[in-house]
């Protein structure tokens, strides 16, 4: 990965880092719909998209609320997205006889989906700025800490009164660093059922080597579809399929939910990540993978119970690498420097910005600096990768949170919030006692070592007693695995949840106490300033700039655009497309071997596939997590494509974009089509997915 600094070197010297010092040109940005490109597409590519055109792209777009993006692709409320975004439910509907991850699923009839035990989706209905509203809740002389407290309270408040007056989910959503505050509305949907998810193989071909590569072979797509009163919705707004795809050097778009960058992020937010953040985020993941892989030696119930944490720890290793080897480029953080000084410099001219603005960037510093000294104990004061532990503070914390007004409440217990955490919380879901023993196990061990048995979160942990003790009472004697003695404690309130003899709660209890102690530091000290102080920051970039940049990803909805594209790479060029030939070329070439095997059906009904049929491509459209699953459109408003991975001169992209290289990969609708008629006898979901006609439909 040290090679990722020299790939983007030269493209860093000629663009700026976060901050546009000038006009944004390249196919660069994560769009809000309120503020699409429109100058920037017309000057590049003689478009515009109209009023009706942004309309029915975000309303025909798809949020996964356990992470990732979809959009409509029919009529009667199918879903497409990533199969590695499907694949926390379709671990949930599997069981030790019926493996869905590993040898995939399809609904013949709609009477054969499978509901998913704790899906919700969104849909965005509506934007309203509510800036104005926010920023006069905070008192004139309010302290950084009172400031935030204001502002949480008019949000919650803000949130009911929407989610009152208009039933819909609502959030309010900070852009530009706080600048701005816009109340997003989510129709919300959770009766939502798998229909068809392929082999993990197919959809993952290649593993973990070729995880953010390209050339690629991925089938990486699932299909859901939505229901309301036990009928699948009648979606006005869908995307209609185009399996003849994009050209090379088309112009497309994508319509998804970027999860986060810190593009915007000032120099001593960046070098705190650097020194701080990222080693420890992959020290604490590389440790739990070790934990998983040895559990999945076990046996092959445990190597299925571990499959899909040890699919997304990969992922995040590999990913969090990648940025972090962009922080340690030395050129970058450097250009990085220069950027900001030149806007502290533009500020500083104009004495009224340099009174308002000025002191910011040093604000944010004096909490950093602050915050490296209580990062170790931030960081391991916490329950880290363990499903049992979240469930035992949210079963203990309840009762308590919701007998408080709504603004006082923890953000998650908000009137807006608390029926999706409801729906997680009491989820039918299966968790397995033994693979949580040993993850409970491990994180309180590496707390032990990290904080010493004098911590106060450690003490009140352990109470005395190893961490494999306390682990395997908690697994052996909880009761929490059944959601409805969840709903009983819950329902029960804080006479029950203190009288429970359960271990777990119990656990629970006990850690609750300097948990809050430490997110009320990290609030008071940390998040305070940073949003006082970013608030004035994107201020001042309005003052100096005006609005001609998109905001940091914050998983909400934004439309990013591009063209298909190849790029330079070790010394040749990567094609735009890749095809069925390619796939069966590698196979091949690995003599079949791990992770380069093929599903039995793709090697059986080889024949039957036209090879040249165009498999996965590439856009130079502006993606990062989040963004998997999000559609690729045309000017026409037509799906073309779905993306589901960046190669890896992207993963720098939460710091910077780079036209040169950086690019988004997607499956090519052909490939889907060719795959459901040719291999998996679903003709007639391809047949709903081209618009020719509604599959069948058995008793519901």
């Amino acid at each position: 990965m040290k090679s990722l600094s020299r790939i983007f070197l030269a493209g860093i010297l000629c663009m700026s880092i976060g901050l546009p010092l000038f006009p944004v040109l390249a196919d660069e940005g994560m769009w809000t719909f309120d503020n699409p490109p429109t100058k920037l597409l017309q000057e590049r590519y003689g478009f515009t998209p109209t009023a009706e055109w942004l309309e029915h792209v975000r309303l025909s777009s798809v949020r996964f609320n356990d992470g990732g993006s979809g959009s409509f692709v029919s009529g009667r409320g199918l879903v497409l997205t990533n199969h590695h975004v499907a694949l926390g439910q379709l671990q949930k509907l599997s069981t030790p006889q019926r493996d869905y991850v590993k040898d995939g699923f399809y609904a013949a009839t709609t009477s054969e989906e499978l509901k998913c035990p704790d899906l919700e989706l969104n849909v965005l209905v509506s934007m309203e700025d509510v800036t104005t509203r926010v920023a006069h809740a905070v008192p004139k002389d309010a302290s950084e800490a009172e400031a935030l407290k204001a502002r949480k309270a008019e949000i919650a408040k803000i949130e009911k009164e929407s989610l009152e007056k208009t039933g819909l989910e609502a959030e309010v959503v900070m852009l530009y660093q706080g600048s701005e505050y816009w109340l997003y509305r989510y129709k919300k949907y959770t009766d939502v059922r798998l229909v068809f998810a392929p082999e993990q193989q197919a959809a993952f071909y290649g593993g973990d080597p070729d995880n953010f590569t390209y050339p690629r072979y991925d089938l990486d797509m699932a299909i859901f579809r939505i229901y309301e009163n036990g009928q699948p919705v009648e979606s006005k707004h869908y995307l209609k399929w185009n399996a003849r795809g994009a050209d090379d050097g088309e112009l497309v778009f994508v319509s998804g939910h970027p999860g986060s960058t810190e593009r915007k992020q000032t120099l001593a937010q960046l070098e705190f990540a650097r020194d701080y953040s990222y080693p420890a985020i992959l020290k604490i993941l590389k440790r739990r993978l070790g934990v998983l892989r040895q559990y999945a030696t076990l046996g092959p119930e445990q190597a299925r119970q571990a499959n899909r944490s040890i699919f997304g720890i990969e992922n995040a290793v590999k990913a969090f690498t990648g940025e972090y080897n962009g922080l340690l480029d030395k050129n970058l953080m450097a250009k990085k420097e220069r950027d900001e000084k030149a806007f502290r410099e533009k500020v500083a001219a104009n004495a009224a910005w340099q009174k308002t603005y000025g002191s910011a960037w040093d604000d944010i510093a004096r909490a950093e600096k602050g915050h490296a000294e209580m990062f170790q104990a931030e960081r391991y004061r916490s329950l880290r990768g363990t499903r049992l532990g979240t469930i035992a503070l949210q079963v203990v914390r309840f009762p308590t949170e919701m007998k408080k007004p709504d603004a006082e409440r923890l953000e998650e217990y908000r009137d807006s919030q608390i029926e999706s955490l409801k729906f997680s919380l009491f989820s039918p879901a299966p968790l397995y006692p033994g693979m949580e023993e040993v993850l409970l196990a491990n994180t309180l061990q590496e707390s032990l070592e990290e904080l010493g048995a004098a911590d106060p979160f450690v003490k009140a942990a352990l109470n005395g007693r190893s961490p494999a003790e306390v682990a395997k009472e908690i697994a052996s004697g909880t009761k929490l695995t059944d959601a409805a003695f969840r709903k009983s404690l819950v329902d029960g309130g804080e006479a029950a949840v203190a009288a429970s003899n359960d271990p777990l709660v119990a656990f629970a209890r006990r850690i609750d106490a300097p948990l809050r102690a430490m997110r009320k530091w990290t609030e008071d000290n940390v998040e305070s300033v940073a949003t006082a102080a970013g608030e004035k920051i994107g201020q001042a970039r309005f003052a100096v700039y005006g609005k001609s940049t998109y905001p940091d990803a914050t998983f909400t909805l934004r439309l990013a655009y591009g063209t298909v594209t190849g790029y330079p790479m070790n010394g040749t060029k990567a094609p735009y497309k890749t095809t069925f030939y390619g796939l069966f070329d590698r196979a091949l070439g690995f003599d079949m071997k791990p992770p380069y095997n093929l599903p039995p059906r793709w090697a059986e009904r080889k024949d039957r596939l036209e090879l040249s049929t165009p498999f996965n491509f590439v856009t130079s459209c502006d993606v990062v997590g989040g963004n998997s699953g999000s559609p690729v459109i045309n000017r026409n408003g037509e799906l073309v494509g779905l993306i589901f991975d960046g190669n890896i001169e992207s993963l720098v992209g939460n710091f910077v974009y780079i036209e040169e290289n950086n690019r988004s990969i997607a499956v090519h609708p052909a490939a889907i089509i060719a795959a459901l008629r040719k291999l998996y006898d679903a003709g007639s979901l391809a047949d709903e997915l081209e618009g020719k006609m509604a599959r069948a439909v058995g008793a519901n």
